[in-house]
């Protein structure tokens, strides 16, 4: 019975679908913009990154000719311009510090997901894309954004950012991919399947070094014994430092499982329950509290926003840096509405 209330609760916490966003506007204004990217390395990876041929085009200097729907907060759901969406959502979703071949790749990355929900259905069954971080992709009009502190450079330079990407979309054997991306990865992504449970050829965890200046590359909580408990409904006694039993890991470098008292945990149930920026994490109770040190921020699956940063310093293009982040896919360009 204990068991069918954990499931329970971590349905009600994580949600049905899955996230594809983690870094609203609120974190990308307040914490992140003071975060460069520490390190320059001139190679991003030690291994040889697949590269993609971009198509030659034109940028497209007016409206793109593709639409998006937008579901508003009361629910009202209206037509937008693709490319005028995507000017919101990428000022939103990162930082506009960041180098400019980072922002052409995830705004790729955003474009990709809204053409996906367009064209799928998407999470709200009718094509649109709320402005919820934790459901579809984050979103603020310009005007709010420099209301909020931003600045008009800043819009300015993600506008080129998106025009000189129009119509770009990622696939994966001719179809639009899972274009999940989030914040840093604490320098290893991770498999789909071992965070949702479905595997994806495209999401698979590769290296994404660089990210140490990230805003939250490592942190540390502390839950005394008796919270802790109380968050995984347990009961147990004795040491904390005797409660941790065996723990697997992933290829992602993320927990699978932990035992704890007598009980199984996923590493996902865990970063539910006790609320961890990642399931990379490590537990120490040499003192008698539970310390758990986490790397990264986010699901750490698909495109890491420092990792793309990082690259981009290091003199890759944004094409580099999706085929490095979601290898095998393709960039097509989508010439206009179907």
């Amino acid at each position: 019975m204990k068991g069918v209330f954990r499931d329970i609760l971590i349905a009600l916490t994580m949600g049905v679908v899955m996230p594809s966003v983690v870094l609203s506007f609120g974190v990308a204004l307040e914490e992140l913009r003071e975060e460069k990217i520490a390190s320059q390395a001139e190679e991003i990876t030690g291994e040889e990154t697949e590269q993609i041929i971009l198509p030659e085009f034109s940028p497209v200097e007016e409206n793109s000719g593709l639409e998006m729907l937008f579901r508003r907060e009361d629910g009202e759901v209206t037509a937008m311009d693709m490319d005028e969406y995507l000017l919101g959502a990428v000022l939103a979703e990162m930082p506009a510090d960041f180098e400019a071949e980072a922002l052409k790749a995830q705004t790729v990355a955003a474009r990709t997901y809204a053409r996906r929900a367009y064209v799928t259905g998407g999470k709200h069954g009718d094509g649109s894309v709320c402005g919820d971080y934790a459901c579809c992709q984050a979103y603020i009009s310009p005007e709010d954004y420099l209301e909020r502190g931003g600045t008009q450079e800043g819009v300015d330079k993600v506008r080129s950012c998106v025009t000189a990407t129009s119509g770009m979309v990622l696939t994966y054997d001719g179809a639009l991919i899972e274009a999940t991306y989030f914040s840093c990865s604490g320098g290893r992504t991770e498999d789909a399947v071992a965070v949702w449970g479905t595997e994806y050829p495209y999401l698979q965890a590769v290296d994404s070094p660089g990210e140490e200046g990230a805003a939250h590359y490592r942190d540390t909580v502390t839950f005394s014994p008796e919270v802790f408990c109380a968050r995984l409904g347990l009961a147990l006694t004795g040491e904390p430092e005797s409660w941790f039993g065996e723990t697997v890991c992933t290829d992602g470098g993320g927990v699978d499982t932990l035992v704890i008292g007598e009980t199984v945990f996923r590493g996902t149930e865990l970063r539910a329950l006790l609320g961890l920026r990642s399931t990379a994490f490590a537990v120490d109770a040499s003192d008698g509290n539970i310390h758990i040190t986490t790397r990264g921020y986010g699901h750490r699956v698909g495109m890491s926003q420092y990792g793309a940063d990082a690259m981009a310093v290091a003199g890759a293009e944004y094409g580099e840096i999706l085929a490095h982040y979601y290898p095998g896919t393709s960039l097509e360009r989508v010439e206009e509405q179907e």
